[in-house]
């Protein structure tokens, strides 16, 4: 099983198999990047700029990064982790306002946008990683959750899973097994290889930004990964589920954005449609509310429902109805990137594979 972060079997593998029980709860962040055609003149080739904090409201953490790529084009984006605690934090919004980041704005100005696309990533690394067998199957690669957070790089870490997946079941067949057994030595295999290593070098990279912030926890994993090469004789862990940190929208503070400006900014509607994304209109919900009363009665009094802002598509609203507020679920919308099934606080949606090939359509992201 390797369908990336948040699985829609893998998860539900985990739970049936208790697969995470001797690990830390797993961390997540959002993605939200566009693909620019810029000036050539500005075009620089090879050429990376990463950033970290800014302009991220109300203590939530996350970079940002503007990659130079072929044919004068640049990759902009923003990962926010999904730890945030201010129900009225939009991702989409802090990623638009990131743009206008005189750093970022400099190449991006007289551009113009030609793709956008959002997805959750699996950043818990080492700590959080379950058991990746179980009877007659094998959890790898985001799935499980092995891409490397301290340089945000994964797939080379989920190939390298894969392959061990791939030798273990070989060496299984060879040798009889008709099925249905826990492949052990694919265990076995993975803690021998550089992939153990590399991400046990990694473990303290989210815990230390999580407990003591970007400051302290940046001087920590300096430390850490730079001195000590990621074995430095402790372990730190981080314990709270990241759907389980949004204070009430009563102790919070309403963050008022910008509106776009429709040269570097822009709104979710114009942004989905650039993600090519289609569904039937026929088909199923995919995006299933385990109670439906649930957003109304629950989070919309405690956290001023908090899909209508952390979902990067429009795909959840709150409309006033003949019997008052209502949820709307725009599943037409849908950019599949699974963060209402990440940062839902009850937890109530159950984001499952819609019918036939619908959903975005990304060119070159």
């Amino acid at each position: 099983f390797s369908e990336g972060c948040r699985g829609h079997l893998g998860k539900q593998l985990i739970e049936k198999y208790a697969l995470d029980k001797d690990a830390d709860p797993q961390h997540y962040g959002i993605g939200i990047k566009e693909l620019w055609d810029i000036d050539p003149a500005k075009h620089k080739p090879g050429l990376v700029v990463h950033g970290s904090g800014w302009p991220l409201s109300d203590g939530a953490s996350g970079g940002f990064f503007l990659y130079h790529a072929e044919d004068n084009q640049v990759v902009v984006g923003l990962i926010i982790d999904l730890n945030y605690s201010n129900p009225y934090l939009s991702p989409f919004d802090e990623f638009q306002r990131m743009k206008h980041h005189p750093e970022i704005k400099q190449y991006l100005e007289g551009g113009k946008r030609v793709a956008y696309g959002a997805r959750a990533i699996t950043k818990g690394g080492f700590n959080t990683l379950p058991k990746m067998t179980m009877p007659g199957a094998l959890l790898i690669g985001c799935d499980a959750g092995t891409l490397n957070f301290s340089k945000i790089k994964g797939i080379h870490t989920a190939m390298k899973s894969g392959m061990l997946a791939a030798e273990s079941i070989a060496a299984a067949l060879v040798n009889g097994d008709a099925g249905g057994k826990d492949l052990t030595g694919f265990t076995d295999a993975y803690q021998a290889s550089w992939l153990y290593d590399e991400l046990y070098r990694g473990r303290n990279f989210g815990p230390a930004m999580h407990k003591f912030g970007p400051y302290l926890g940046g001087a920590f994993n300096y430390i850490d990964q730079n001195w000590f090469g990621g074995k430095i004789p402790v372990t730190l862990h981080d314990l709270h589920k990241d759907h389980e940190q949004l204070k009430l929208a009563s102790e919070s503070t309403e963050i008022q954005y910008p509106k776009p400006d429709g040269v570097l900014s822009f709104d979710k509607l114009s942004s989905v449609f650039l993600s090519n994304t289609n569904h039937e209109e026929d088909q199923p919900c995919h995006l299933q509310l385990k109670d439906p009363s649930i957003p109304i009665n629950q989070n919309l009094p405690k956290y001023a429902e908090p899909a209508q802002r952390y979902c990067p598509a429009g795909v959840y609203e709150v409309v006033e109805g003949d019997s008052g507020p209502q949820f709307q679920i725009n599943a037409q919308n849908c950019v599949h990137c699974k963060t209402c099934d990440i940062k839902d606080p009850a937890q109530n949606i159950n984001w499952v594979v819609p019918e036939g090939a619908g959903g975005p359509n990304y060119p070159n992201m």
